[in-house]
């Protein structure tokens, strides 16, 4: 297994673990995500590799072709949060392992690589969000480690 920065190589793959995220969502919310779609398209996939606050790491097999990936930010507190201490965070936009590759622990070792990725740059923490009902995600990440930091709630009108 490898874990590396992605490439261009790699956006054709990257939009397919897109595809099959937001079929996971659309299926979860149909009033928010409209299945057939992605969250980011071709070119703004290929802006982020070019941007070193948004990391987008690879895991790949030992022919160098990916099976899942992270993308990332890199957030800093807002300067004008008076009430909040200033500290760095690696927050995971979105992760995905090939749903082909799925039960192999690439996505635990994934996890792995951002945090040991975020520790060598100062992150205080890695933190993400999971939508209600993604409840396999919600235990994969509960198994890593992850604690609920707080909650957004809706009313829907």
């Amino acid at each position: 297994m490898i874990f590396r920065k992605a490439q261009e190589k790699d956006i054709p793959k990257i939009i397919d673990l897109l595809q099959q995220v937001l079929e996971i969502h659309a299926a979860i919310r149909p009033d928010i995500f409209i299945s057939g779609t992605t969250k980011y398209d071709f070119d703004e996939v290929k802006k982020m590799l070019g941007d070193e606050q948004k990391p987008i790491y690879i895991a790949a097999d030992d022919d160098d072709s990916a099976l899942g990936y992270a993308i990332c930010e890199i957030k800093e507190t807002p300067s004008d949060a008076a009430n909040k201490v200033k500290f760095r965070q690696m927050y995971i936009d979105d992760l995905c392992v090939d749903q082909q590759a799925r039960g192999q622990h690439i996505g635990q070792k994934l996890f792995e690589h951002v945090k040991s990725e975020a520790k060598k740059i100062g992150c205080y923490e890695v933190t993400l969000c999971v939508w209600t009902g993604n409840d396999n995600a919600e235990r994969f990440y509960e198994n890593l480690g992850m604690k609920t930091k707080e909650r957004v709630m809706e009313y829907i009108l």
